[in-house]
């Protein structure tokens, strides 16, 4: 049995998104020592019998936590907010976890290797926002010439979370962890802390961005190990991506423009790239050349 597994969620609206990550996993001849299972939170019966041609197993996403009806409002695919802090319960027996988004997929293997080794010795392995290509990562709103007030998205999320002021501030200005892809060992202490700090975060706070609120506090608050990645392990800033013509890879906007690991669509700014597979971006090659280029994943 294969001991490490990625595991991903989609419904059938992220299928596209979700078979394209599968299929830029198998194109490396590594993924071959990996298990690769997905979580169903809605996807069509042709979709998953596509899937089964190529992943080890499907199953179910539930509502791991008690979630109530009025913030679902039929949206399923929220479950993805919640079931990726119980995945050894839907798939056991595996060493690893590695998760990534389905509105993701792997440019290049290193980064899978430095999830997998950052996880080691129960560590949560992660990648944080904060990077010198990303530009600013905390808002301030200026009054009383030299006095300023801070804003950043751990505050918010804390805040609206029900979490008290005294974690909010203790979060606020710490880098801020992507849950968006994550590697955790399977008896790694950061689950159990994980999922009390997440059912805390739906009793008060919205399920979308729970996850997320949830594990910075269990790192930041409740001081559990944790390895961070650097940004081009899960690379979000989709504009700033350059291209290295020589190697035929997307790396990152400076130097020593290392290759990028993981390409991920998240945020508002990359909903063209989510919802039109063939949308065409501008991209700045090494050269200073501008590229007209599809970033999403295609064999």
């Amino acid at each position: 049995m294969k001991k490490n597994v990625i595991v991903s969620l989609a419904d059938a609206n992220y299928f596209d998104l979700l078979n394209e990550l599968v299929d830029s996993i198998k194109r490396f001849s590594e993924s071959k020592t990996l298990a690769i299972c997905i979580l169903d939170a809605g996807l069509k019966d042709e979709q998953k019998k596509i899937l089964l041609t190529k992943v080890d197993e499907i199953k179910n996403a539930e509502w791991d936590i008690e979630v109530s009806s009025l913030k679902i409002r039929g949206k399923e695919w929220l479950k993805s907010q919640v079931s990726r802090a119980f995945l050894p319960k839907y798939f056991p027996n595996y060493n690893k976890y590695l998760w990534i988004d389905a509105d993701a997929w792997v440019n290049s293997w290193e980064a899978i290797d430095l999830y997998l080794k950052g996880c080691e010795k129960k560590k949560l392995s992660i990648a944080t926002s904060a990077d010198r290509a990303y530009g600013r990562v905390l808002r301030a709103e200026w009054f009383f010439k030299s006095f300023a007030r801070i804003k950043s998205q751990n505050y918010k999320h804390a805040k609206s979370s029900g979490f008290s002021e005294e974690i909010a501030r203790k979060v606020a200005l710490k880098p801020h962890l992507n849950i968006g892809v994550f590697a955790l060992q399977s008896d790694a202490p950061h689950w159990e802390v994980w999922q009390k700090n997440l059912k805390k975060a739906l009793s008060k706070g919205k399920v979308w961005g729970s996850e997320q609120i949830a594990m910075n506090i269990t790192i930041y608050c409740d001081e559990l190990e944790v390895e961070i990645l650097p940004a081009y392990c899960n690379w979000t800033l989709i504009h700033a991506l350059k291209y290295d013509n020589e190697k035929k890879t997307l790396v990152e906007p400076y130097l020593p423009n290392h290759e990028i690991g993981i390409v991920h669509f998240a945020g508002k700014n990359n909903d063209e790239i989510r919802k039109n597979k063939d949308f065409v971006s501008k991209i700045e090659t090494l050269d200073g050349e501008i590229l007209n280029k599809k970033l999403r994943f295609s064999n």
